[in-house]
């Protein structure tokens, strides 16, 4: 039986019978969210830019997209921080593998369009490596 007052039962989206107080900290929690998750978009956003400076040097260097040794240092570093911020780990080194594949996929686009170390143009950021 429900605890709803009147026989009212609360949906999911449906403020109805919920204690205005809860829904004003409702509000309030999710619009922290929706901070953080801009902040973490225009922040990968920043990461892409220089990845993307990184892939054309490497093409400039004819040097692989992939550095494994460095991937398993970040990864390894990622989840210490991770540790020490109370998050799990494992999804960190997920979220980094993600990330990581992505990288390397752009610089793999980069070295096939790159025509040498006057090209500085490329792709242009992380939207022209996914043409």
């Amino acid at each position: 039986m429900s605890d709803h007052t009147a026989g009212q039962s609360a949906t999911p989206g449906d403020p109805e019978g919920i204690d205005p107080s809860v829904l004003d900290e409702l509000t309030r929690l999710r619009d922290s969210i929706d901070n953080i998750d801009a902040a973490v978009v225009h922040m990968l956003a920043e990461r892409f830019k220089c990845t993307q400076q990184v892939g054309h040097l490497k093409a400039a260097h004819r040097l692989p997209p992939a550095d494994p040794a460095r991937e398993t240092r970040q990864i390894t570093r990622l989840r210490q921080l991770a540790e020490s911020a109370k998050l799990d780990p494992g999804f960190a080194e997920k979220l980094l593998n993600f990330i990581i594949a992505e990288v390397i996929r752009h610089h793999e686009t980069i070295a096939r369009s790159d025509s040498g170390p006057g090209d500085s143009e490329g792709t242009g950021g992380p939207e022209g490596a996914l043409r």
